[in-house]
């Protein structure tokens, strides 16, 4: 069955770097995009990064020139990149697949992506701290 784990999150200073990684099982690549997301306490979840099968790629402004959104060994393992961490971006970080191509994210508010990718990952929280 289709399954997502996330791993490598923590505590680190604003300013410094983190790499997630989100083992990929039981999911084959398609058209639909993979992505990783993130939810604040008291916020809604909200998208970061999302990458196809051909290589393209979407960023959240919040996150543009800061976060590299990749995949490993034949999409076993998708990573963010993420450096010059801000305090802001402290929160759960998700991955997700199963959900729409590329072409029709929208990095947008007061969209329910739970509702829209199919398969998430149980989270890894990420704090950063000043």
């Amino acid at each position: 069955r289709a399954q997502l784990m996330e791993s490598g999150g923590g505590s680190v200073q604003s300013g410094g770097s983190l790499r997630l990684s989100c083992r990929v099982s039981g999911i084959t690549p398609s058209k639909f995009a993979m992505g990783w997301f993130r939810q604040a306490p008291g916020q809604d979840r909200e998208g970061v990064a999302a990458l196809d099968v051909d290589g393209g790629t979407k960023y959240a402004d919040s996150v543009k020139g800061r976060f590299t959104i990749s995949q490993h060994s034949a999409w076993r393992t998708l990573y963010p990149q993420m450096d010059n961490l801000k305090r802001e971006d402290t929160a759960v970080y998700y991955c997700a697949a199963d959900g729409v191509p590329l072409k029709d994210i929208r990095w947008k508010p007061n969209i329910r992506w739970e509702s829209i990718f199919g398969v998430w990952g149980q989270g890894t929280q990420v704090t950063v701290s000043s």
